[in-house]
Formats: C-alpha cells, structure tokens, sequence
C-alpha cells in the first residue's frame, strides 16, 4: 500500500470545538479584553483561567476521538486492511488537526 492509496478522499478537518463553544470562548475573551482598562491585574488572571479552561477542554476532545479512533480499529483481531486503511487516514485527519494548534 503506498501512501497514495491512503490519501484518497482525505478527510476533513473539522473544527476543534463546537460553534456554540467557540462563541462562548470568544464572547469571554472579549470581557476580559474590555476589562482590562479598568482592571489590568484581574484581566490577566482572568485571561490564564480562560486560556487554562480552553486548553483542557481541547485535550477533552482529542482524548474523546482518539478513544472512538481506537474503537474502530482495536476491537478484533480480524481486522480487515480496508479498515485498517480508514483507521490510518482518520488518524492522519486528527493528527492534522493536532498540529494547527
């Protein structure tokens, strides 16, 4: 198998977080950007909470698709190489989305 057999119909990189969580994330950034002026100190310790929260709930997510990757693969020993296949090329769609981080 060389890799071009792989790289047919690639996968896509799907967002890392929902919409509705992206928003959130922005629409809280954006308080504590605003708040700065009046309270530069709070703003700082505001904006490591929320860097902390988004970098956990990330690692949430990757270990929630990595758990379902592992799934699909890891369930038999009768695995076919068609699956094996799709395995490869959905962990080469979630490593690409690692990476862009």
């Amino acid at each position: 198998m060389t890799p071009q057999d792989i790289d047919q119909a690639p996968e896509p990189n799907l967002p890392l977080f929902a919409q509705n969580d992206m928003q959130d994330l922005r629409s809280r950034w954006e308080k504590v950007q605003i708040g700065f002026v009046d309270e530069p100190r709070t703003a700082v310790v505001q904006a490591d909470e929320l860097v902390a929260n988004a970098i956990k709930r990330l690692t949430e997510v990757f270990g929630t698709e990595r758990h379902k990757l592992e799934a699909e693969w890891d369930k038999t020993d009768n695995v076919s190489t068609e699956d094996l296949r799709v395995a490869l090329r959905r962990y080469r769609s979630f490593f690409d989305r690692l990476l862009t981080v």
